[in-house]
């Protein structure tokens, strides 16, 4: 069994929540790379909740950033469907 992979992520106001590693992979087009992740809530249906972030390495901190654009979200659902697939 893999071992989980934990990350603390600090919120805007300074609050921390540990969550668990799903995926991180990068457009070897773009070198965006990002990170999927869980804080294991569950919706109405039972279903696990993720999360996904465009990570920042500009700065001396990773930092997780929103995904506004469509063709971006388009490109991560297909990566996220394709590993759905190998389960």
């Amino acid at each position: 069994m893999e071992e989980k992979k934990i990350l603390s992520l600090v919120q805007e106001d300074g609050s921390i929540d540990e969550v668990e590693v799903i995926v991180a992979f990068e457009f070897k087009d773009n070198h965006k790379e990002y990170v999927v992740y869980t804080k294991n809530e569950k919706d109405e249906n039972g279903n696990v909740t993720v999360y996904v972030s465009n990570v920042d390495r500009s700065g001396t901190e990773p930092k997780f950033l929103g995904i506004e654009d469509e063709s971006e979200w388009n490109r991560i659902k297909d990566v996220l469907r394709k590993l759905a697939k190998k389960d």
